[in-house]
């Protein structure tokens, strides 16, 4: 059967002040009514029940998740106690899925992106599931066809054209993944025609991912096996804990995919979205006759071009402003020009610098 995996263990710092650690960036209603991850859920609805869906995040936000999704089973949420990456998270969930189902199918993916329409993920998530199901061993993953040169996503390199019907999205097997890269570079990939961005949703035999993790992460699969032994014991939490700080931190795709002989990628028929920056709010949300875009209460006087995110209750007033970020929060604000936003980070770093932690 198909089960779902969401990765929710993001932090979101690019999207301070909204984004905390408490209440990070995939908790948010950045791009609609409801948050990145109840969207993500309900992106499921009818093809993968509530039952068969596991959310992989960290400790701190199990009560959270529990609060924004009350039908989810409790045992249905994973907290891992440190940070490891993606393929210790995939590792773990693949062992715990198969413990209630030794033939699960598992279609992982982040639990913060924004795909519509619905119909069409489902369908493409429907073409993985039986391109795997005819071939066993077979690793699929999903590309995006790039709209401009963009350094802020990995890219996969399409090889030969697989078998797929008429009304089936395009499917080839991958012949490379490369890395983030240089503007320049990253125009040449455009150019040549073959080239999606990664966008890290995935579609595999439970039992082939393990397999896989056996071969070239043995030691992180030694960890990972112990977990799920004790998964249902008075040792768990102890076992967990200890365990998962012992592995090294690793992505799935340096761990597994870059070495898989047998990976194809399916070209998405839906539209998509990271949701990065908050550039990728105003694209979700839209703009004004002015060029605002505007969540909350604003006033604008002479403004164009303006970001502001606020609440019902909290009037923000702009006065002849230009290309501005405004965020406003309950105990912080941030100001600043929109070309610096993709230095928030920097805001963040320094918060930490001053431990002045409340505020993170």
């Amino acid at each position: 059967m198909l089960h779902a995996i969401i990765m929710a263990g993001g932090s979101g710092t690019r999207f301070w002040p909204s984004s905390r650690a408490k209440l990070p960036k995939q908790l948010l209603p950045l791009a609609g009514a409801g948050t990145l991850i109840q969207d993500t859920v309900e992106r499921l609805h009818g093809l993968i029940p509530l039952e068969r869906t596991l959310i992989v995040t960290n400790t701190r936000l199990t009560e959270a998740i529990q609060r924004q999704l009350p039908k989810l089973p409790a045992n249905a949420i994973v907290g891992e106690p440190c940070k490891r990456d993606t393929a210790p998270c995939i590792g773990l969930a693949a062992l715990l899925v198969l413990q209630k189902d030794p033939d699960a199918t598992m279609a992982v993916m982040p639990s913060d992106h924004v795909i519509d329409p619905t119909e069409s993920f489902q369908n493409a998530l429907k073409q993985a599931s039986s391109l795997v199901n005819e071939f066993p061993d077979r690793l699929v993953t999903f590309g995006i066809r790039p709209t401009s040169p963009s350094s802020n996503y990995g890219y996969i390199q399409q090889g030969e054209d697989l078998p797929h019907t008429h009304n089936e999205s395009p499917v080839h097997r991958v012949a490379q993944f490369r890395e983030k890269p240089p503007v320049d570079v990253a125009k040449e990939y455009l150019s040549a025609g073959n080239f999606l961005w990664n966008a890290g949703i995935f579609v595999w035999r439970a039992k082939t991912i393990i397999k896989a993790l056996a071969e070239h992460q043995p030691d992180c699969l030694n960890h990972l096996q112990r977990i799920a032994d004790n998964w249902n014991t008075p040792d768990r939490n102890t076992i967990f804990s200890e365990e998962f700080a012992a592995i090294k931190g690793v992505s799935i795709d340096y761990a597994v995919l870059e070495h898989a002989s047998d990976v194809a990628v399916i070209e998405a028929p839906f539209t998509w979205d990271d949701l990065g920056s908050w550039s990728a709010v105003a694209r979700q949300r839209g703009q004004d006759e002015h060029g605002n875009t505007v969540v909350g209460r604003h006033l604008s006087i002479d403004s164009k071009d303006l970001l502001v995110h606020t609440c019902d209750n909290h009037l923000v007033v702009t006065l002849g402003l230009e290309n501005i970020l405004l965020v406003h929060t309950d105990d912080a604000t941030l100001v600043a020009e929109r070309s610096q936003e993709d230095h928030i980070r920097k805001v963040v770093a320094e918060l930490e610098s001053k431990q002045w932690h409340e505020y993170l």
